[in-house]
Order: C-alpha cells, then sequence, then structure tokens
C-alpha cells in the first residue's frame, strides 16, 4: 500500500465525520447531503494529490481547507450564497474555525450538534455519525436498534435540518448547560464504543477511551459542568484503568474472571473514586449508579471477592430509574453470581423476546456460561453456538470458540 494510502485512511477514520460536521456549522446554505459529498470528494483529492505531489506537512490542516472551498464553490454554483463579498466573508470565517480542529473544537462541535429543534435520538445519531465518525453499524450496535431505524432516523434528520435550515453552530453560553444532558450521553458512547470494541488495533480502542476522558475533562475545566460530569469521568476512569487487562499478549478477549488485576492502573482508580465522591448529590444519574457499580468491580482485589450483591442492587436501582436492556442484561448476570439464579435465567429468558438485545450475542454467551455452571453442557453449547453466530467479529468468535471447545474436549 502506498503511504499516501496509508495517510488518507487514517485520517478519514477520524476527520470524515467531523469534516461534514465543520462544513455544517460553518455554511448555513449547505445541506447535509451536499457537505458528506464534498467531504467524501475531498478525501479522494488527497489521495491522487498525494500520491503525485507528496504528503503535506499538515496533512490535516489541508483537508479542511480543500472541503471549505470545495463547500463555497459549490454554494457560489448553486447560487445560494447571496453575493461574492458574502462568500469572501464565509472563506474568512471557515479559515478561523478550521484552525481549532483540535482540543476544544471538537467540544464545539458536540455542543453545536445537540440543536434543541432535533429530536434528542437525532442529536445522538447525527453526532456520532459526524463528529465521533462511527458508521451506521457501530452506531445501530451501541443504541440498541436496528440498522433501518439507524438509516431512518439519520434519514430523517437531514431533511429537517435541511427543510428547516437548522445551523449546527455553537450555541451561546446561556444554552450551554441545556446542552450538557446529550453531551453528556455522547461522551458515555464514545468511551463505550472504544471500551467494548473488538474491530481494529488496540492503539485505536485506546484512542477512542482517551478521546472520550479529554472531551469531559475539558468541560470540568471549563466550569461547564455538574455533578454528573464527575460521576461520567469517575465510570470512565474506573473502566480505562482496567483497559491493559482486557486482552491477552495474542490479542483475544479476556472476561473480567480471567484478568490479570495486576495490570491494573491503581492510581485511575484511586482519581475515580475521588471524582466519584466529588459528585454525590441529592439527585442521582445513571452516571453515579453505574460509577458506583465499576468502582465494586475495580476496587475487588479478586473476582471471588466480588460483591455481587451489591452490584445487583445497584443494577436494581439502575433499571428503576433509568430502565434499558443492556442493563438488564447485566442485572441478570450479577443476581446469577449473587446466587438468585432462578430469578436470573427468567430475566434472562424474558430478554431473548426484545427486538434488539435477542441478537445481541452477549446473551446468548451468558446464558451458555450459566447453563454450563450449572451442569447442562447440551444447553450451554447451543446457546454459545447461537452467541457465535451474532457476532461479526472474529475476535468474539473465537472466544466463544475457546468455550465451545472445552465441551469437545
Amino acid at each position: 500500500m502506498h503511504k499516501a494510502e496509508k495517510v488518507v485512511a487514517k485520517l478519514y477514520k477520524i476527520h470524515y465525520g467531523r469534516s461534514i460536521a465543520t462544513l455544517l456549522a460553518s455554511y448555513r446554505d449547505l445541506d447535509p447531503a451536499s457537505a458528506e459529498d464534498l467531504v467524501q470528494d475531498t478525501f479522494a483529492t488527497a489521495l491522487t494529490e498525494w500520491k503525485e505531489k507528496g504528503i503535506p506537512i499538515n496533512a490535516q490542516g489541508w483537508l479542511y481547507t480543500v472541503s471549505k472551498n470545495k463547500a463555497l464553490n459549490h454554494l457560489k454554483k448553486s447560487k445560494r450564497a447571496q453575493s461574492l463579498d458574502d462568500l469572501q466573508t464565509l472563506q474568512t470565517e471557515e479559515i478561523g474555525f478550521a484552525e481549532s480542529v483540535v482540543g476544544d473544537y471538537n467540544l464545539k462541535l458536540l455542543f453545536a450538534c445537540a440543536h434543541p429543534d432535533l429530536s434528542p435520538k437525532s442529536q445522538v445519531v447525527i453526532t456520532l455519525k459526524y463528529v465521533v465518525n462511527l458508521r451506521v453499524g457501530a452506531i445501530s450496535r451501541i443504541l440498541g436498534m436496528q440498522l433501518d431505524g439507524v438509516d431512518k432516523l439519520l434519514f430523517r434528520a437531514r431533511q429537517k435540518i435541511l427543510n428547516e435550515k437548522i445551523i449546527l453552530e455553537e450555541p451561546p453560553a446561556s444554552e450551554l448547560l441545556n446542552r450538557l444532558p446529550i453531551v453528556h450521553k455522547i461522551i458515555y458512547l464514545i468511551f463505550n464504543e472504544g471500551y467494548k470494541s473488538c474491530w481494529g488495533k488496540e492503539l485505536l480502542r485506546e484512542e477512542m477511551c482517551e478521546e472520550a476522558l479529554i472531551l469531559n475533562h475539558s468541560l470540568i475545566n471549563h466550569g461547564l459542568s455538574n455533578k454528573d460530569t464527575k460521576a461520567l469521568h469517575a465510570l470512565m476512569l474506573f473502566n480505562a484503568a482496567r483497559l491493559p487487562s482486557r486482552f491477552d499478549e495474542n490479542g483475544d478477549i479476556l472476561d473480567l474472571e480471567h484478568q490479570d488485576r495486576s495490570l491494573w492502573n491503581w492510581d485511575l482508580i484511586a482519581l475515580g473514586s475521588e471524582y466519584l465522591r466529588l459528585s454525590q448529590d441529592e439527585s442521582v444519574s445513571s452516571y453515579h449508579l453505574e460509577a458506583a457499580i465499576a468502582q465494586m468491580h475495580s476496587t475487588s482485589k479478586t473476582y471471588q471477592a466480588t460483591n455481587w450483591r451489591t452490584i445487583a442492587g445497584l443494577y436494581g436501582q439502575l433499571l428503576l430509574r433509568f430502565p434499558n436492556p443492556f442493563a438488564e442484561l447485566n442485572y441478570g448476570i450479577a443476581l446469577y453470581y449473587a446466587g438468585q439464579k432462578q430469578l436470573a435465567f427468567e430475566i434472562l429468558h424474558k430478554l431473548q423476546k426484545h427486538p434488539f438485545i435477542s441478537q445481541y450475542y452477549p446473551l446468548n454467551a451468558a446464558l451458555g456460561k450459566f447453563y454450563d455452571l450449572d451442569g447442562d453442557p447440551k444447553k450451554a453449547k447451543n446457546y454459545l453456538l447461537k452467541a457465535q453466530a451474532q457476532t461479526g467479529f472474529e475476535k468474539e468468535k473465537k472466544y466463544i470458540q475457546a468455550q465451545i471447545d472445552l465441551f469437545e474436549s
């Protein structure tokens, strides 16, 4: 592969969506579909020119400058810009905007996409698509939606932005805190996608987790935070501390029971505990409860010493306040280890009727493991085979196959 192809591929993963969001935030007469086409054309141009002329020193800046110029030409040709003077003004503003593509600029994009004229779910989807640059498959997975549901939601959001001329721009200071809950959710999902994903290289997974922590820390540093922000930070720190132990030296998945806890970052765990303490308030968010659960796992010296009864109780509170099928799955797992096996099986089997979670491989993987522990290898193997068929990731298939092999050895 040519060096230019490698560089373009790497920049595409990071900056494709952000480039689209930048154009939409900069040019009020540009519609989402056109912005996508212009950015796609920019990367195609980069691939051709960089092979012939070499890779520019500031490759990222080159991409934003070229996409900006393509947008201006598009607006001029479509006669959507009012005058040449207006175009020159836009061009100047875009140059200043594009130069801040690092650091706090990403935070501005998050607040811009959390537009109140869009539904909360639309805000999440367009941000994951345009700012985080996730594919529709990844978005459907982390939101627990069907693929066509995400496609339809994304299409409606694009149409609404176009028809109502919604401008995805940084809101005034007075509106920032009102958009904070959506920004929290996006940061949470960015971290989770990096933490749970089995695609790509380890570095890319860690980069997503690190990006989420940096964004959240920026909220705290800039005074755009509340108690939920600190609880979210604690949650991410607890999970980040365990990243080094989630895969073995071959890159294969290790479940919590078999992770080497000596690899955990105890400084991050201590820092997470401090942020959780600082987040205490009369009101309790989902981040507070999830952080408390993560703290229980992170401070247990061994898997056997895990206080599953308390963890099950925390999941029970989470479900009462913020019901969702992912929490219900984890609740069932915690109940099993807490000794309430019958209730655990009832919950897990009930989830098999859910339209999305029934296709989520960890559900059948959990049933397979629990039937194995209960001495029913036939049922265990059947559920594990179902789980294996439900994932498209080789690392997950290999992880499940290792458990299936135990029945055949």
